[in-house]
């Protein structure tokens, strides 16, 4: 279990750093209205989660070590909007489309309406 926290950990580390090391590049280039850094960074780590299932699973890795470092832990700390992401493939793949619709409406339904929520309780 430690040791399973630890490669979490490490790979989320890494993970947030290159997150915000892409905000810096692409904020230095860019200036416009567009969340440019956030899109990239969200459709980055999609790319990246796929990649990482799909060679952990190709090469039979995918209950090892390193999921927990590269899926929790480094795309977690990237985005977790590559695990949205991969969630509703897997229930698209699942013959789940109204689940999966449901999740991603749902989600970014009640996600506004926290943040909302949240400054309005803070002001």
């Amino acid at each position: 279990m430690v040791r399973t926290l630890l490669l979490i950990a490490l790979g989320g580390g890494i993970g947030s750093v290159l997150r915000y090391l892409t905000a810096v590049v692409v904020q230095k280039y860019y200036s416009a209205v567009f969340p440019l850094a956030t899109f990239l960074t969200n459709i980055l780590g999609c790319l990246l989660i796929g990649l990482f299932v799909g060679w952990l699973d190709k090469n039979q890795l995918a209950n090892g070590n390193l999921k927990w470092f590269f899926i929790t832990g480094f795309c977690g700390g990237y985005t977790t909007f590559s695990t949205f992401g991969f969630e509703n493939y897997s229930l698209l793949q699942n013959n789940q489309s109204f689940i999966a619709l449901l999740y991603i409406g749902t989600s970014i339904f009640i996600g506004l309406a926290a943040v909302w929520l949240g400054m309005f309780l803070a002001k």
